[in-house]
């Protein structure tokens, strides 16, 4: 399963992310979004977990958990939609 988490802490890293969630099961990977220009943190991320259970264990146990002093934001991540290209 895919998840979403947003309103991540800035300082947060992907093995921190990667740490937070495998404490609920095996994580495949775990991908902080940057800025394609600056290479700073968005504030958001995205985690691949195999297990339907323990990926629902983790959105139920983690989704407004304060982080960092940040609440998360957790759920299945929707399907990527295709946008134009902005040149």
């Amino acid at each position: 399963m895919n998840i979403y988490v947003g309103n991540t802490p800035y300082s947060m890293t992907e093995q921190a992310l990667e740490d937070l969630f495998s404490q609920y099961g095996e994580v495949s990977s775990a991908r902080m979004i940057t800025d394609r220009d600056t290479g700073r943190a968005r504030g958001f991320a995205f985690v691949e977990m195999p297990n339907q259970q323990e990926a629902q264990a983790a959105i139920e146990a983690l989704n407004d958990k304060e982080v960092d002093g940040r609440m998360l934001r957790v759920n299945e991540a929707r399907p990527r939609e295709e946008r134009p290209r902005r040149f």
